[in-house]
């Protein structure tokens, strides 16, 4: 990945969709595809500490533009948009730990599923909790059981879904600004969940590309 990125870009949960990229999409899937293969077999055959480290944290150091430019253009359902999706879902849980926490927290709260249990945060959830989940999560694609992963986050993506629709039920009446925000959020929540638990689908088949 490029140099060129050393500061962090911040996001705003609407980035959940793909980025502009260059002129010759055919160029940017074959890199995408190329770069994201080469790396889960390098890492996967060599799974050193030191190396997952750096992975985890690379968005934090080099910013989230630099995975972007590679892979934010991929489709949802494919090797390189599921890593996309897995660093730039990190990236919005460490630039605001509180909200996301508490969302997931009450999603929690609500589920009639297993969810939290796949998810696997502590309970109760803050921010140290939560940040430490995303860690995980994208150590466990390096390194663990890249289907397990994704089904975490997946189940991570939809507490927190319907904590944000909960949330927007609430102030829906005395803040109808914020409770189509975080409607808009949650609805992006959910589409993510089903990318997640297709890539995870797809991997156990061996077919995911």
């Amino acid at each position: 990945m490029s140099d060129e990125f050393h500061k962090p870009t911040q996001f705003s949960g609407s980035k959940f969709e793909s980025l502009e990229g260059g002129s010759d999409p055919a160029q940017i899937s074959r890199v995408a595809h190329d770069t994201a293969h080469a790396l889960m077999s390098r890492v996967r055959e060599n799974p050193d500490p030191d190396v997952l480290d750096r992975l985890v944290t690379f968005a934090d150091e080099h910013g989230i533009d630099a995975i972007a430019e590679l892979w934010s253009q991929s489709s949802p359902r494919s090797l390189p948009g599921a890593l996309w999706r897995i660093y730039l879902l990190r990236t919005l849980i460490r630039q605001d730990p509180e909200t996301i926490s508490f969302l997931y927290q009450r999603g929690s709260e609500l589920a009639v599923s297993i969810d939290p249990v796949i998810a696997g945060a502590p309970a109760p959830t803050g921010p140290a909790e939560i940040m430490e989940l995303a860690d995980q999560i994208l150590r466990g694609l390096f390194s663990g059981d890249f289907g397990i992963a994704l089904d975490r986050a997946a189940a991570f993506c939809r507490l927190t879904s319907m904590g944000s629709t909960s949330l927007a039920d609430d102030v829906d009446a005395t803040a109808p600004d914020r409770a189509t925000g975080l409607t808009t959020r949650a609805l992006r929540l959910s589409q993510t969940a089903t990318e997640f638990a297709f890539c995870a689908r797809l991997w156990r088949s061996d077919s995911l590309d």
